[in-house]
């Protein structure tokens, strides 16, 4: 478990970004990362529902995080869509005593060196809206101390998503998980170009885009925007914030 005054650092990193207009991408993306230092994970990502109910891949604190998710979703089996799916907990402490619940899931965990996880459901009433999932590389379970605290994340998170004034009623939840979905593809076209023009990986190219836009005061999906319509593309990033 992490230090208190740690703790401490991070719910104030996630209440500075519930603010009118908040970037939403970039928030879940932080949810995740404070996920995977608080649980001593080896990774976390999240899911969420559309309109029509269908999971998508969302945020998450690695590439690896990210792989499994989307493998999850592809093959329709994993630990993950059974916490979206029930609305409770799913805790694999050793993904090898699982593999007769997700026969297609397990081997390829194991082989990306995931031996346990642990999903936690974000819920708006009775509504399920998505799951925060935490990777480990090593078998056995989170204290409770820990539980408490990623559930907490992943409640604020879903807090986050129906915190803005004009969402004044609940089914108006899908339409910002709408327009979530479609600023992600925007900053998944930009993490491709900037790591196609500056010989990076996707990962780093993220990064560059976090840190760009964090110091220049700008929304994530902005600065995706601007990277993928504007003449000069990744280019933009070479410039300092103050130019």
């Amino acid at each position: 478990m992490i230090a208190i005054e740690r703790l401490a650092d991070v719910f104030v990193d996630v209440a500075d970004t519930l603010v009118a207009d908040f970037d939403l991408i970039e928030f879940l993306h932080s949810v995740a990362a404070h996920a995977t230092e608080i649980s001593g994970g080896a990774a976390a990502g999240l899911m969420l529902t559309d309109e029509d109910g269908r999971l998508h891949h969302m945020g998450a604190s690695s590439g690896d995080a990210r792989l499994l998710e989307l493998f999850q979703l592809q093959n329709a089996e994993g630990p993950c869509l059974d916490c979206c799916r029930t609305g409770q907990p799913v805790i694999s402490t050793d993904l090898a005593d699982s593999v007769d619940a997700w026969p297609v899931f397990v081997p390829r965990a194991l082989a990306a060196g995931v031996h346990a996880v642990h999903a936690f459901p974000m819920r708006l009433r009775e509504k399920v809206i998505g799951g925060l999932n935490v990777f480990g590389q090593q078998s056995g379970s989170l204290s409770s101390d820990q539980v408490r605290v990623v559930q907490a994340l992943a409640d604020v998170a879903t807090i986050a998503l129906i915190q803005e004034q004009a969402i004044s009623r609940a089914e108006m939840v899908t339409e910002q998980l709408q327009s979530a979905l479609n600023s992600r593809i925007v900053v998944e076209q930009a993490k491709g170009a900037v790591a196609r023009t500056f010989g990076i990986t996707v990962e780093e190219a993220f990064a560059l885009l976090r840190n760009h836009a964090r110091a220049s005061r700008i929304r994530l999906t902005d600065l995706a925007h601007t990277v993928v319509t504007s003449p000069d593309g990744p280019s933009i990033l070479r410039r300092s914030p103050s130019d």
